[in-house]
C-alpha cells in the first residue's frame, strides 16, 4: 500500500490575485487594440461614407455625379487622372485629357470606369488583386493600393474611332499626294517642274 504524502498549499495572498485578474483583462484590452490596429487600410476605407465596396473588391466614392450613360469594354474612353500611392506620392497624372481603350488598363480602374457616366469624377481604391499584384512598376511597390483620381470627359467605341483614323489616314494621303503635284506636270505627283 502506499502512502501519499499531502503536502498543505499555503493560501494565496487577495492581492496576487487582483493582480492576476487586472493582468488577463490587461491582455484582452491590448488583443482587442491590436486587432482594430491590423485592420487593413482597404477595410477601415469602406466603413467611410460614401465609399462603395464592389463585388470584386474595387471602392469607389462619387466625387461628382455625371450623367447619361457608361463605358463599355468596346468603348475608349478620354479621362484626367491622378494615381497616387497611400502615402499621397503621386506616380502618374495626366497632363492633358488622355485617350485609352476601357480594357487597356488595370483589372480595378477598367472597373470603375465602366461605373461612371459621362462627367463624372469618382475616386477609386484599387486593391493590388486588382493593380498590379505582387509585381512592383516603376515607383509602384508590389502589393500596393493604388487610389486613382478620374474624371470621365467622354468616350466613344472603339470601332469608331478606328473608322475614323482610316478615314483619317485616306484624307492625310490623298492630302500628301495632292501636295506633291506641280502645276504642268499632267497631275504626277511627285514629277519635276518643267523649266
Amino acid at each position: 500500500m502506499s502512502t501519499v504524502t499531502a503536502v498543505p498549499i499555503p493560501p494565496v495572498k487577495r492581492s496576487y490575485i487582483v493582480w492576476l485578474v487586472i493582468g488577463i483583462v490587461a491582455a484582452l484590452v491590448a488583443a482587442t487594440a491590436l486587432a482594430f490596429q491590423g485592420d487593413d487600410f482597404l477595410t477601415r476605407n469602406g466603413r467611410q461614407k460614401g465609399v462603395v465596396t464592389t463585388a470584386s473588391g474595387l471602392q469607389y466614392q462619387v466625387l461628382s455625379p455625371g450623367s447619361g450613360a457608361k463605358p463599355t469594354d468596346a468603348d475608349v474612353v478620354l479621362v484626367n487622372y491622378e494615381g497616387k500611392l497611400l502615402n499621397g506620392t503621386t506616380f502618374d497624372k495626366s497632363q492633358q485629357p488622355t485617350p485609352f481603350p476601357v480594357t487597356g488598363v488595370v483589372k480595378g480602374f477598367s472597373e470603375g470606369l465602366k461605373l461612371m457616366p459621362k462627367g463624372a469624377k469618382y475616386r477609386f481604391w484599387i486593391k493590388p488583386s486588382l493593380g498590379y499584384g505582387a509585381e512592383t512598376k516603376g515607383p509602384i511597390p508590389g502589393n500596393s493600393v493604388l487610389v486613382f483620381d478620374v474624371e470621365l470627359l467622354d468616350f466613344l467605341p472603339e470601332a469608331v474611332i478606328r473608322q475614323m483614323q482610316m478615314q483619317q489616314q485616306m484624307g492625310g494621303a490623298a492630302g500628301a499626294a495632292g501636295a506633291g503635284a506641280v502645276p504642268g506636270a499632267e497631275g504626277v505627283p511627285g514629277a519635276p517642274p518643267h523649266p
